[in-house]
């Protein structure tokens, strides 16, 4: 089928005493043998979201499928959507699936590799990404943490401060900071989030951080974006510096 001209199905409503068992389809759409980009187009966004779906099932192979769903997941209204790999060859009948003693081993991908040769390159790949990330983050991290394990009082004692100044929200932190006292902080960020202006976070005296400080401060640095507005950590300790590298968000922190 040509790209320009997807087979689009319709929206699908239970008839007058017609009873819902299991899954409804709502509508499909067969783009073709095309690129992502093509894939991408307004008409077919529009075209998934006039069917109203509960969920949006991708069936476009690993890399397309999971590219895809990153470009469009913010324009689908839908608040699932789901990406069926290897599920069709499964039920075709195509793809024998592992014996029950590999899969429940966590074995099925070695069965796989054996059933699709194509997938030991990608397995491979996925399996030295991972390491590469366990041995440059994960480890060293987890090693940091143990190192700065911070005092209970740190922790008890923790403070924020709020302030408006020269058109910007200054938050001040102190002590150390885990998912069992981050409430304050959380206060502190949305409070930030609804004033305009600048953010700037001063952690000067702060000693210990973990990933649930690190997850809500990726989410304060997101609200900020979508509005426009900037996030600036400044007078960072090293230590802390450093958990914020592993982490993977060195972007946030002032030289």
């Amino acid at each position: 089928m040509q790209s320009h001209n997807p087979a689009c199905g319709s929206h699908r409503s239970l008839a007058d005493g017609e009873q819902s068992v299991g899954v409804l389809p709502t509508g499909y759409i067969y783009p073709g043998f095309v690129n992502t980009e093509e894939m991408c187009r307004e008409d077919l966004l529009q075209c998934i979201n006039q069917s109203a779906p509960d969920m949006v099932v991708v069936s476009l192979g690993a890399a397309k499928g999971q590219d895809w769903i990153c470009r469009n997941h913010s324009s689908i209204e839908a608040p699932v959507i789901g990406h069926l790999g290897a599920v069709i060859n499964f039920v075709a009948g195509n793809i024998q699936r592992a014996p029950v003693w590999m899969q429940r081993a966590g074995l099925e991908w070695v069965w796989r590799a054996k059933e699709e040769s194509t997938l030991i390159r990608r397995y491979l790949g996925d399996g030295l990404s991972f390491l590469r990330v366990l041995l440059t983050r994960v480890l060293p991290l987890a090693l940091h943490q143990i190192v700065h394990q911070p005092q209970e009082s740190d922790v008890r004692n923790a403070l924020v401060t709020y302030h408006r100044r020269a058109g910007q929200c200054l938050i001040l932190l102190n002590g150390a900071w885990r998912l069992s006292n981050l409430q304050a902080v959380r206060e502190a960020f949305t409070r930030a989030v609804q004033s305009d202006g600048p953010v700037e976070l001063n952690l000067a005296q702060v000693h210990s951080i973990d990933s649930a400080f690190v997850g809500l401060l990726l989410l304060l640095e997101q609200a900020l974006s979508e509005a426009g507005r900037t996030l600036r950590l400044s007078d960072t300790p090293a230590s802390i510096r450093r958990t914020l590298q592993l982490s993977g968000v060195q972007h946030l922190v002032v030289q």
